[in-house]
């Protein structure tokens, strides 16, 4: 309550916690390495949706590889900043991080041809539908092919309560220039 009271008047802890209310408090992992990192993206919802969500709830994404995970974002990123007006150059900087989650209570969508519109390479339609009916018949989340790295796997969590532990493991920078012209990691500089 008095979070709720002190969020009327300081829009900063908005933006720091998220909008609380769109996560049931028992599906939150209190106690695991990392719980922010697990309700981030249930708290924090992108309004404009993603593969499996049309802007009204969040899902985690997760990939098999740092390498999967890397080629996921780069698209989705150069996607966004092209309808950046005026960003012409500049270093972006993102976290890898490693996730532990139990499988139990997901579908397996990697049987599903890549042929059918749930893996649509810019149409949404099909997998924010699929994404609904998902949550809407109690699936913890869906494991599939990755659209963006064939033949590497990924997760979609409607909940954070299967993560046990989602931890930072790197620093990863992409260069935008009028698109992203590099992706690399980044590592200790030497003295």
């Amino acid at each position: 309550m008095l979070y709720q009271l002190q969020a009327l008047t300081n829009p900063r802890l908005h933006n720091e916690t998220g909008r609380l209310e769109l996560i049931p408090r028992d599906e939150i992992p209190f106690g695991i390495p990392g719980c922010s990192y697990a309700t981030a993206p249930f708290t924090h919802v992108n309004p404009s949706g993603s593969r499996f969500s049309d802007g009204s709830y969040g899902v985690l994404y997760l990939a098999d590889s740092m390498e999967t995970a890397l080629a996921e974002v780069r698209h989705h990123q150069e996607l966004y900043w092209s309808g950046v007006v005026g960003l012409n150059f500049e270093r972006f900087v993102f976290r890898g991080l490693s996730c532990q989650f139990d499988e139990a209570g997901l579908l397996d969508a990697t049987t599903v041809a890549l042929t059918d519109p749930i893996y649509d390479p810019n149409d949404y339609s099909a997998a924010r539908q699929f994404g609904r009916q998902l949550r809407q018949d109690g699936f913890a989340g869906l494991r599939y092919r990755s659209v963006r790295k064939p033949g590497q796997h990924c997760w979609a969590l409607m909940t954070p309560r299967n993560v046990l532990s989602i931890v930072q493991t790197a620093h990863y920078e992409m260069i935008w220039n009028a698109g992203i012209t590099s992706v690399s990691a980044i590592g200790e500089v030497s003295p």
